[in-house]
C-alpha cells in the first residue's frame, strides 16, 4: 500500500490520502501507525491536500452544520492548581488575569441570554479551581451553579454546559439531574506530556471525572491544546485516548501564550502545523464533534476559515475565559462565506 513516505510526488500523495478519506467514511478506524505516517506530510501544498482529506471526512460524516456555543467564566483567578498555559493559576498569575468570585445567577443568566441573541446554542459556565469534588462541605457555590442551570434552562432556549473541574459519580448525577446535558473536563495533552504542564493533579484524574460525567448520562466535551511544546507522537496519542474514551465533542485549543505564565514566552504555533493537527483528529474521530476553542483568531490569523475547510465542525463564539474572541457577526459572516450553517451539530 502506498503510505506517506514513499509518496514522493503531490499525485501519488493525493490519491493515497483519498483512498484513506474513503476508508475511513466507509467505517475503517484510523490506526496508529497511519496516524503517525499523516504527522509526516510536510509543505505547504501537501498539507492541504490532507486537509483536503478530512474535509471530506467531515462532509460525509458530519455534515454542513458547525456547531455554535459560548462560554463565561463564572469565578476567575487564585486557582490552586499550576496549569502552565494558565494566567487563572495562583502560582504564576498572569498579568491582567481578572479576579473575582462566584458571579451571581442574575449576571450569568444575562450572559446566556446574550450568547442566545449572538446565535450560539450552548452556554458553558467556566470555573476556576480544581473542582466540586475538593470543595469544603459547608461551600454552596456548586449548589448555586445548580440552580443558575435550572433557571437558564427555564428561562431560554440555549443549553447549559458546565467546566466546574472533578467532580464525583454523586456530583455528576447531580448535575444531569439539573439539567447538564454536556460537561467540558479537558485532558489538555497526552499522558505522556501532562507532567510537563500540570504537576497537581495528574492526567489519570481527568480522565476519571470524564468517566464519572459519563456514567451519568452526560456528554464528555473533552480535548486538549496544541502548541504547549509537545511532539507529534503526543498529539496522535491525546487524539486515540479521547476515541478511547469515546467523548462525543473535542475542543481544540490553540496555545495562545500568556505573559507571567510558565508557556508564556513559547511562540505561537504554525497556522499550516494547526490546519495539519486539526485534519489528523477528523481522520481519527471521523464521527465526533471537533471544535475550534481558544486561540483560533491569534493563532489562525486570516488563515482561519481553512479550519473550518480541514476537518472542523464546531466552534466558540464571542469571548474566551481571559482573552478577547472576535465578534459573532464576523463568524456568521466567515460561516457563510464558506457554505457553512451555524447550529447545533448532531452527536454521532
Amino acid at each position: 500500500m502506498l503510505t506517506a513516505e514513499s509518496a514522493g510526488d503531490r499525485t501519488a500523495l493525493e490519491v493515497w490520502l483519498n483512498q484513506l478519506a474513503d476508508r475511513i467514511i466507509a467505517g475503517e478506524a484510523l490506526d496508529r501507525e497511519t496516524a503517525q505516517q499523516l504527522t509526516e506530510i510536510e509543505g505547504t501544498e501537501n498539507i492541504l491536500l490532507l486537509c483536503a482529506a478530512a474535509d471530506r471526512v467531515r462532509q460525509e460524516c458530519c455534515g454542513n452544520v458547525v456547531d455554535l456555543c459560548s462560554i463565561v467564566n463564572v469565578k476567575s483567578g487564585s486557582c490552586s492548581e499550576n496549569c502552565g498555559f494558565c494566567s487563572q493559576s495562583a502560582h504564576h498569575p498572569g498579568e491582567d488575569s481578572p479576579i473575582y468570585g462566584l458571579k451571581s445567577p442574575e449576571e450569568i443568566l444575562a450572559q446566556a441570554k446574550s450568547a442566545e441573541l449572538a446565535g450560539a446554542k450552548r452556554f458553558c459556565l467556566v470555573s476556576q479551581g480544581r473542582g466540586p469534588k475538593y470543595s469544603s462541605p459547608k461551600s454552596q457555590e456548586f449548589e448555586q451553579v445548580l440552580e443558575t442551570v435550572r433557571r437558564i434552562i427555564a428561562e431560554t432556549s440555549i443549553k447549559p454546559c458546565c467546566a466546574l473541574g472533578e467532580v464525583t459519580p454523586e456530583q455528576a448525577q447531580e448535575l444531569a439531574e439539573a439539567g447538564v446535558t454536556r460537561y467540558n473536563h479537558n485532558l489538555e495533552a497526552s499522558e505522556n506530556f501532562f507532567p510537563e504542564i500540570v504537576s497537581t493533579h495528574s492526567w489519570r484524574d481527568r480522565v476519571q471525572t470524564v468517566k464519572n460525567l459519563k456514567s451519568a448520562g452526560i456528554q464528555a466535551c473533552t480535548g486538549g491544546i496544541l502548541g504547549m511544546g509537545e511532539s507529534w507522537g503526543d498529539r496522535v496519542d491525546l487524539a486515540f485516548a479521547l476515541r478511547e474514551l469515546e467523548v462525543e465533542s473535542i475542543p481544540l485549543n490553540l496555545l495562545n501564550p500568556r505573559e507571567g505564565t510558565p508557556l508564556g514566552d513559547r511562540d505561537r504555533l504554525d497556522p499550516y502545523e494547526a490546519l495539519k493537527a486539526i485534519a489528523i483528529f477528523r481522520l481519527i474521530l471521523p464521527t465526533r464533534i471537533l471544535r475550534y476553542a481558544g486561540g483560533r483568531e491569534a493563532v489562525m490569523g486570516e488563515l482561519q476559515a481553512l479550519g473550518l475547510k480541514s476537518g472542523l465542525n464546531a466552534m466558540l463564539i464571542g469571548h474566551y475565559l481571559t482573552t478577547m474572541g472576535q465578534p459573532p457577526e464576523k463568524d456568521k459572516e466567515m460561516l457563510e462565506s464558506l457554505g457553512l450553517e451555524g447550529g447545533e451539530a448532531r452527536v454521532n
